[in-house]
């Protein structure tokens, strides 16, 4: 009720009048510049947090929460993965052999990484195992077949049943000297995880076949395991050591993959605070719009003070001109970030269309799609930093009109 005259008179100021006209035109940039700015900073903001969120998911997915390793031989490993899988916090354990070989494929080769791993545990994998297509998981487990990434069949266009073969990088002695173990498997199936460094460029085969394929001679190279949470895996790891064997390791995503997250969460804060300069300009636009206002309006204060408005009522309805302008260009400005960021696939697939052209190509950005994640808390942050901004922004032209002199401005009237 007693700001309902403070409101009505910041109303008026705000419309364009005659000689006002100028000042409503600097309030409409404001406005612009504090909306695209929200706007911007939450679109950039929800990309770069689903990008992080992606890329995470995809690696640990494919690679596990930890893994055990050895200085020995790590044999006994079935043993060894059974007994961490009944540790509280662990989804499951998996032996793995890896190995990097060449492939050929047509006359053509192409350095790839093979991961042994039993049907089971493949299967149990999420990631994988929503993306699986294995029509024959009979040649696969007998060690006849190999499963391939979607890209990598897409490259060299095989099909269910063509055959490839893969080169080991470690020669074998025969009577004719040392010659390159090399053996032929059936593409059994295709995995398609989404991140193109994983689908063109690895191919999974059966455990017991890896093993032969490698010499392990019943053994393996680390036993991969999932957690519950990816975040908390001090009080697993605890829980891992009296069931280890003497010269085992843990490994850690964080010790893995560490340095990329580190370099993503910096390059996030890096971004968000150069676009948040874009609202920082544009809160200085609001106040040489409200200084400029409070110049033009320098007789209306001097009346209004005269017929006894108070100074906190000229400080009030400045502050509420500068703030309306906040205020709504922030509003604005989410509801369009929001819905940008919600469509953004769907908005690069119309812009490509209109263009010609690859905005996202999966080679060089990892995934195949572009990723957008929506976080409440940051998004409370933008606009609470916004209107801040904009209230502070509105305080010192306030302040200024509500210290004219009406003596001195009514002196030559």
């Amino acid at each position: 009720m007693m700001l309902n005259l403070e409101r009505m008179i910041a109303g008026r100021y705000l419309r364009s009048k005659r000689r006002e006209g100028f000042v409503s035109v600097i309030a409409g940039f404001s406005f612009l510049g504090i909306l695209l700015g929200v706007a911007v900073l939450i679109v950039v903001m929800s990309v770069m947090n689903g990008f992080r969120h992606d890329l995470m998911g995809r690696i640990l997915g494919i690679n596990g929460h930890m893994s055990v390793y050895s200085y020995y031989t790590l044999k006994d490993y079935d043993k060894l993965s059974g007994s961490l899988s009944t540790v509280d916090g662990v989804v499951f354990s998996t032996p793995v052999i890896e190995g990097q070989v060449m492939v050929s494929v047509k006359g053509q080769t192409k350095g790839v990484m093979v991961r042994a791993q039993t049907s089971n545990s493949i299967q149990k994998q999420p990631l994988l195992s929503d993306k699986l297509s294995v029509p024959n998981w009979d040649t696969f487990e007998q060690g006849q077949g190999v499963i391939v990434g979607k890209s990598l069949a897409k490259r060299y266009r095989l099909r269910i049943g063509d055959k490839i073969t893969l080169i080991s990088p470690k020669f074998g002695k025969t009577a004719f000297g040392l010659v390159p173990r090399l053996k032929t498997y059936v593409m059994a199936g295709t995995f398609d995880v989404g991140m193109y460094e994983y689908d063109n460029n690895f191919v999974y085969m059966n455990l017991q076949q890896g093993q032969r394929f490698f010499q392990k001679k019943q053994s393996v190279d680390y036993i991969q395991i999932i957690t519950q949470h990816a975040d908390d895996l001090d009080s697993v790891i605890a829980k891992f050591n009296p069931l280890l064997p003497q010269g085992a390791v843990i490994r850690t995503w964080q010790e893995t993959n560490g340095t990329l997250f580190n370099a993503l969460n910096v390059e996030r804060n890096v971004m968000m605070l150069i676009l948040a300069l874009i609202i920082v300009v544009a809160a200085f636009n609001v106040i040489s719009g409200q200084i400029m206002l409070v110049n033009d309006k320098s007789r209306s204060i001097a009346i209004l003070r005269t017929v006894g408005a108070s100074r906190f009522s000229i400080m009030m309805v400045f502050i509420m001109t500068g703030s309306f302008v906040g205020i709504l260009g922030t509003t604005f400005g989410a509801v369009l970030g929001l819905v940008f960021a919600d469509n953004i696939q769907t908005i690069r697939e119309f812009l490509e269309t209109l263009s010609g052209n690859e905005l996202f190509s999966a080679e060089i950005y990892f995934l195949s799609h572009l990723p957008s994640r929506i976080e409440t808390n940051q998004i409370a942050f933008i606009v609470g930093f916004s209107l801040l901004l904009s209230i502070l922004a509105s305080v010192y032209p306030a302040y200024k009109a509500s210290k004219t002199d009406p003596a001195e401005v009514l002196r030559h009237e």
